[in-house]
């Protein structure tokens, strides 16, 4: 299992170094000054070279790209031009954010998503698998920025029931788990949420439903074992798959945040990207894609290992 475990780690780092690369050249691909936003509309010449120097935007692609990787290893992702704070801060304050917000959104998708994807599995045919597989559709198709408009509308103006947007009383410095701040927490979570439900319970459904037509199944039904007895075995056998998909769904969910983000205002990765990309900041811009790919790609891998400690038909060797 260790060397299965070593050979994974030295997998991932070439993928992680052409992460770094893609993500470097996207940014700079882009049109546009990155000193725009703090460059006054008379900014003299010289005092746009001594920008660009202090930047290193004045230097090569590649020598831009060795002093990033270089500094990065380092934990400096360099300063913010719209902000003149440092990235590194500004990054990993917001992906904790962003990380509290996935981790309750995949909470709820995962268990809404394994109960109607048992319960469709389990009852094929029926109208509760009918009602599952609606479920699950519709939480695929439904886009969640137009979800997450349609809930403030309902719960925040109509009904006045929930905050609409922030992320509590004091923002996010002073996050603690009392109603005061999880009630800012429940709408963006629950919007978030109906698209790994879909996906969960679509995979788990497939899943029992193939685990239902095995040999093995039949015969825990011949030797007279109880419903529950079957359910068990069958659990036990769809888990591994469902975790997998499960820790999928939080990676992307950590990328894929920035349209809900935006529309409750929430201070993670997704709000942060959003104002980097007008600002045009291109260190911001660059170290929080960055730290977002490098963390999907050590769950993909953290995931790939869970899968094969807990599923033996995997080979370890």
């Amino acid at each position: 299992m260790l060397a299965y475990l070593l050979r994974r780690v030295v997998y991932a780092v070439p993928i992680m170094i052409g992460v770094a690369l893609v993500c470097f050249l996207l940014v700079h691909i882009a049109p546009g000054d990155p000193l725009v936003s703090i460059l006054p509309p008379d900014a003299s010449a010289d005092l746009q070279a001594q920008l660009r120097e202090l930047y290193g935007f004045n230097r090569s692609l590649p020598e831009q790209f060795a002093m990033w990787v270089w500094r990065a290893l380092h934990g400096d992702l360099g300063v913010s031009i719209a902000s003149n704070r440092a990235v590194a801060g500004e990054v990993f304050t917001a992906v904790g954010n962003t990380l509290r917000l996935a981790v309750v959104a995949t909470f709820i998708g995962f268990v809404l998503g394994c109960l109607f994807g048992f319960v469709a599995g389990y009852f094929r045919n029926s109208w509760l698998d009918r009602f599952a597989s609606m479920l699950s559709v519709l939480g695929v198709s439904v886009p969640h920025y137009w979800l997450g408009m349609v809930m403030v509308i309902v719960f925040s103006s109509q009904l006045m029931w929930l905050p609409a947007t922030g992320a509590g009383p004091g923002g996010s410095s002073d996050w603690a788990w009392d109603w005061e701040h999880v009630q800012f927490l429940i709408l963006p979570a629950l919007t978030m949420s109906v698209i790994p439900m879909g996906i969960i319970a679509r995979t788990v459904r497939a899943l029992v439903a193939d685990i239902l037509d095995q040999e093995f199944i039949v015969g825990l039904r011949a030797k007279g074992l109880t419903h529950f007895g079957v359910f068990r075995h069958m659990v036990k056998n769809a888990a591994p798959t469902a975790l997998a998909v499960m820790g999928l769904q939080l990676g992307y969910l950590l990328g894929g945040s920035i349209l809900i983000e935006t529309v409750f205002s929430w201070p993670g990765t997704g709000f942060l990207l959003n104002s980097a990309i007008f600002q045009r900041d291109l260190p911001l811009l660059q170290g929080t894609i960055l730290v977002l790919a490098l963390f999907f790609v050590l769950l993909n891998l953290l995931v790939d290992v869970l899968q094969t400690m807990l599923d033996p038909r995997i080979a370890r060797a």
